[in-house]
């Protein structure tokens, strides 16, 4: 605190020096006389520009380059943490697009060992569909068989009923 009040104190006193030369030219009857005051209003001009550079550009010179490297430090660090996402997204995408490509291939073996099951299945009832034909057809194969043994045997006497009601008369 004690820095900025020194600062302030010997501004003030340039200015108070400055404004009290000028002032007494400008009673000598014009505001620039030629003589030893001009040597001391330059030395008053000289030493006011070097105490303002001192005092107030340089610290605010100083303020303004560091904001300056803050806001660019801010943005570098932003753009690299901008990079840095798009490399997350692009991995966080590529990962997505190989789960789906993991998934659409376990799709398809599960749908292919189903189809092997289907057929497997189907093979089965196809087969035991055509042994349960087989069966049936042995079976009325013999039962054709025993009628045409139980009709041969009656041949005769279905023969002579046929006839006699044809005929109306009994054949013998």
């Amino acid at each position: 605190m004690t820095g900025s009040g020194d600062r302030r104190t010997a501004i003030l006193l340039t200015l108070t020096g400055t404004f009290i030369t000028a002032g007494t030219a400008h009673a000598a009857g014009g505001l620039i006389s030629i003589d030893g005051s001009l040597f001391i209003q330059i030395g008053n001009f000289l030493l006011t520009i070097f105490v303002l550079n001192q005092l107030l550009y340089k610290p605010i010179r100083g303020i303004l380059a560091k904001r300056k490297e803050t806001i660019t430090g801010s943005q570098t660090r932003i753009s690299g943490l901008a990079e840095e996402a798009k490399g997350k997204d692009q991995a966080y995408l590529n990962g997505l697009k190989t789960a789906r490509a993991e998934a659409l291939k376990k799709k398809e073996t599960v749908l292919q060992e189903v189809a092997q099951q289907e057929k497997a299945i189907m093979d089965e009832v196809t087969r035991k569909a055509q042994a349960e034909l087989a069966l049936s057809k042995e079976k009325i194969e013999a039962d054709k068989e025993a009628i045409r043994v139980a009709l041969l045997k009656d041949v005769d006497l279905y023969a002579n009923l046929i006839g006699q009601r044809i005929l109306g008369r009994a054949i013998g």
